[in-house]
């Protein structure tokens, strides 16, 4: 990692907290993009704070000792307090953290406490075998840290030791310095990187599709999740035209994929048209999609399955939500720059299922198919 002076390093941390590129970073300090990355890593992507010395507001040894004084002439803490000029809280706590008001010695206070404010301090998942096994194993299912920390609440709920945030997760994959986890889980998550980036889109040449019904003049019932049968839907995109079509119901957050020979919109009606009738009709109510011409056959659609079709405004990928984020989850399955068409449909079933069978937050960590199953009742 090369050498920054004072005045580089500044100049580093401001122009990152301001948002420039790595990249740019560079060129202005005349430093290699690798360089700039490793100081930013070294210091966990945030500013180090200033260093600092013991501060007045803690306890001193003179005042762990007048505790100590206090307590051997059995004094109140609240009066020890007083003439300390301390909050009766404070010294409450002191003595309760070190040894109680028979055990509570001054000398072996103050190094206890210098103890605990030494950083970097080891991680929770460094000191917890038992709960790292745990964390890895379900990164290698490609659970989020979220998902995790949530699950292991109900799966140990009297074990106060596998407990750990999903902060501390990605710290421990991300940071440097507090890497407790496997340095290859980090591609296990959503994203399939350590570091998040701005994703540019490049401006849309899709064509405008006859006969379209806008989204907002879609049910609100449709809006507010509060029936079952409306579902979002759009195609992941491989190599060489090959494509997966994806579903959503909003309600459940149930997810279904299909296999479509190419992108044309003959096909992708066909094999929409296919999947619709997989499940009962009333689970089949509208179909929101954006403006791709992979649906420009969707009267026909509608007219074979009864199924209206409404479509996004333009640029508007939050208008079908839960598709969107559906789809990051597959690609985890299914990789960008890769040929979909190889994939059978017994292994989009698979991965369908895999993704059914998560516990999901916005369900209050219910899975898909539970809560299908629960509507199906």
């Amino acid at each position: 990692m090369g050498r920054l002076s004072g005045v580089e390093r500044e100049e580093l941390w401001d122009r990152w907290e301001a948002g420039e590129s790595q990249r740019s970073i560079g060129r202005h300090l005349g430093r290699s993009p690798s360089t700039v990355r490793a100081h930013l890593l070294s210091g966990g992507w945030r500013r180090p704070g200033p260093s600092r010395e013991w501060c007045d507001l803690r306890l001193s040894v003179a005042d762990r000792e007048e505790i100590s004084r206090g307590l051997a002439r059995n004094e109140s803490l609240r009066s020890i307090a007083r003439r300390l000029g301390r909050a009766p809280s404070t010294v409450s706590r002191e003595v309760k953290v070190n040894g109680g008001l028979v055990k509570y010695r001054a000398t072996v206070a103050h190094r206890a406490s210098r103890m605990r404010a030494k950083r970097p301090k080891s991680g929770k998942l460094a000191e917890c075998p038992r709960l790292r096994e745990a964390v890895e194993e379900k990164l290698l299912f490609w659970w989020s840290p979220g998902q995790i920390s949530r699950w292991l609440v109900h799966a140990y709920p009297d074990d106060e030791e596998m407990r750990v945030s999903h902060e501390t997760i990605y710290q421990s994959l991300f940071v440097q310095g507090r890497g407790a986890l496997r340095t290859e889980l980090w591609r296990s998550l959503r994203t399939g990187r350590a570091v998040r980036r701005p994703q540019g889109r490049p401006k849309s040449t899709k064509g405008q599709i006859r006969d379209m019904v806008m989204i907002s003049q879609r049910p609100a019932e449709v809006e507010d999740r509060a029936v079952p049968g409306h579902w979002e839907g759009d195609l992941i995109i491989g190599t060489r035209n090959s494509a997966i079509g994806t579903l959503v119901e909003r309600q459940t957050r149930y997810v279904m994929l299909f296999h479509v020979p190419d992108t044309t919109a003959e096909s992708v009606r066909v094999a929409l048209t296919a999947t619709v009738k997989k499940l009962p009709e009333h689970l089949w109510q509208s179909l929101t999609w954006d403006q791709g011409k992979e649906m420009a056959q969707h009267a026909t659609f509608t007219i074979d399955t009864g199924v209206q079709v409404y479509f996004c405004d333009p640029k508007s990928p939050w208008q079908r939500g839960s598709n969107e984020n559906t789809n990051g989850l597959l690609r985890q399955y299914f990789p960008k720059g890769t040929d979909l068409s190889k994939h059978t449909q017994h292994v989009l079933d698979q991965a369908a299922y895999s993704l059914n069978t998560r516990p999901r937050q916005t369900l209050r960590d219910m899975t898909p198919s539970d809560k299908l199953a629960e509507v199906l009742q």
